[in-house]
């Protein structure tokens, strides 16, 4: 009976809870400066697009924010191009907001990314993998600009690789780990 009172009781509190939840959307340009390296000379460019993000607050203190953005980079070796790539790296970090106040809200964060490579138009016999799983950091700050809208500064650093292959021979380990500097508006509802 003890046991069927503390279900219903957790059941009936779940509303409440789903719906006092914190969330806060943000919409950043954001430029994407790869840090490429390999047993090659190649590099990838830089580029800015769009970027957007949820974050659901935990406690005032703790969020837990999902990035989504995808960006086609050009892909050169010695300075010649050798085609282009697309790249979707959803990217997943925790954040500590340090002592927020109405007004300004700085934060540091650490979490995952995976990276899927697509719509790869490379030189004939060169491919990709498709896929990659790294690390991500993160720090940023909110400053208020309205009672719901803040202006949103944010600096990422991603680790992003990939195997370059040449007619499905491995030729090198292609480390992209782009610095990603973004600003934007965020929303707190």
């Amino acid at each position: 009976m003890k046991r069927t009172l503390i279900t219903a009781a957790l059941i009936a509190a779940l509303p409440t809870t789903v719906l006092a939840a914190d969330f806060m959307m943000r919409v950043r340009a954001i430029d994407i400066k790869p840090d490429a390296s390999s047993s090659l000379p190649l590099d990838v460019s830089s580029e800015w697009v769009p970027e957007v993000d949820f974050t659901y607050f935990v406690t005032p203190n703790i969020g837990v924010e999902l990035i989504l953005a995808t960006a086609r980079h050009e892909v050169t070796l010695g300075g010649v191009s050798v085609g282009k790539l697309n790249h979707l790296p959803p990217t997943v970090t925790v954040q500590y907001h340090f002592n927020p106040t109405p007004t300004i809200k700085p934060y540091v964060g650490a979490g995952v990314n995976y990276t899927r490579f697509y719509n790869v138009d490379l030189a004939p016999g060169l491919s990709v993998s498709k896929n990659s799983f790294g690390g991500a950091l993160q720090a940023g700050v909110d400053i208020e600009v309205t009672k719901n809208g803040y202006l949103n500064l944010d600096v990422k650093k991603i680790w992003i690789d990939t195997d370059v292959s040449s007619n499905g021979v491995k030729l090198t380990n292609l480390d992209i780990n782009p610095v990603v500097w973004g600003i934007g508006y965020g929303f707190r509802f």
